[in-house]
């Protein structure tokens, strides 16, 4: 099963720098409604995973800048989850300015277990996750 989500959003003028882009620290956060929007929509949000007992922090994130995004216009952010195999949670995304139908952005970030109490991290996929990815019939 492909789980995707798409929202749309109005770059605001707190987003962008003195030439009126997109800066390209927001992106980050793009990403982070990105998975925020697709927690909601397929049941795994952070409050999810925090009331099992679990912190899902970021570990490695990439960021490919394609074309600008100017305050006033409309985006849209494509977010993909990767099935992985691993004690990971992998995501893919593109946004897309929607004005010029252009990717303005494209990239990944990988999130690992770790224990809320110990902050350990935790080599093995947890039990509810694997429910969760059973249920939805994710494939790896």
């Amino acid at each position: 099963m492909n789980l995707i989500t798409e929202i749309e959003f109005d770059i605001r003028f707190s987003e962008t720098d003195a030439m009126g882009v997109v800066w390209h620290g927001n992106y980050l956060k793009y990403f982070e409604d990105g998975r925020e929007a697709f927690g909601k929509k397929y049941g795994m949000s952070y409050l999810d995973i925090c009331s099992h007992g679990y912190l899902t922090p970021i570990v490695k994130s990439n960021i490919n800048h394609k074309s600008p995004i100017y305050y006033g216009q409309r985006a849209k952010i494509i977010t993909r989850l990767l099935p992985s195999k691993a004690a990971k949670i992998i995501f893919e995304y593109e946004i897309i300015n929607i004005s010029t139908n252009k990717i303005s952005a494209n990239g990944s970030t990988m999130q690992v277990f770790i224990l809320e109490k110990s902050r350990e991290m935790d080599l093995n996929i947890p039990d509810f996750y694997l429910e969760w990815e059973s249920k939805l019939g994710i494939k790896k």
